[in-house]
């Protein structure tokens, strides 16, 4: 009786193996992001989170922003002189608002943050739509940036902001090509 052999010594077929499901359907092959869209999706939830921080500062300091962006002001210029001034002076005049009418900007903020971390797991997921939202995305904004460019004075950080929103569609659009989406 030991050498009779066993009808199921073989193991059962994985699902990984078998491309059809428990119905009998055959199953799509997962595929799986490229290198290159993930790391748009973690540019995405870096941009995400760096939401929260802000909409966490101005919770935190909406009372006293006005004292915090002085302080905050006078430390840049001393470490770093006129160094990204333009920006930093935009960046102090929309926290100043936002002090102002905090509680719509917070709503706003996670608005903002919810789409970065949306579109991020679209794209590490894998997702159609998330390769739309990203390519119009980020392409609406590039004639904008192109128009800032030339109309208003000569800017490195916005042009490499631009640079970066180029990158980032043909990047995108060259993964949806070659996944047949367009």
């Amino acid at each position: 009786m030991a050498n009779l052999p066993r009808q199921n010594d073989s193991p059962p077929p994985s699902t990984k193996n078998n491309a059809m499901d428990l119905i009998g359907r055959k199953q799509k092959p997962r595929s799986t992001s490229s290198e290159s869209i993930k790391a748009v999706a973690i540019y995405e939830m870096v941009k995400g989170l760096g939401a929260l921080l802000g909409a966490v500062a101005l919770w935190s300091w909406h009372t006293n922003l006005a004292r915090w962006l002085t302080t905050a002001t006078a430390s840049w210029q001393h470490s770093f002189g006129h160094l990204f001034a333009p920006q930093f002076d935009s960046v102090v005049r929309i926290a100043q608002q936002a002090s102002k009418n905090w509680p719509l900007f917070l709503l706003l903020i996670f608005a903002y943050a919810s789409l970065r971390f949306l579109e991020a797991y679209g794209l590490w997921q894998d997702r159609t739509w998330a390769y739309w939202f990203g390519v119009l995305g980020y392409g609406i904004f590039i004639p904008i940036e192109i128009y800032y460019l030339i109309a208003r004075p000569f800017d490195w950080f916005k042009l490499g902001i631009l640079i970066l929103n180029i990158f980032i569609v043909i990047v995108v659009y060259r993964n949806m090509k070659r996944k047949g989406l367009i």
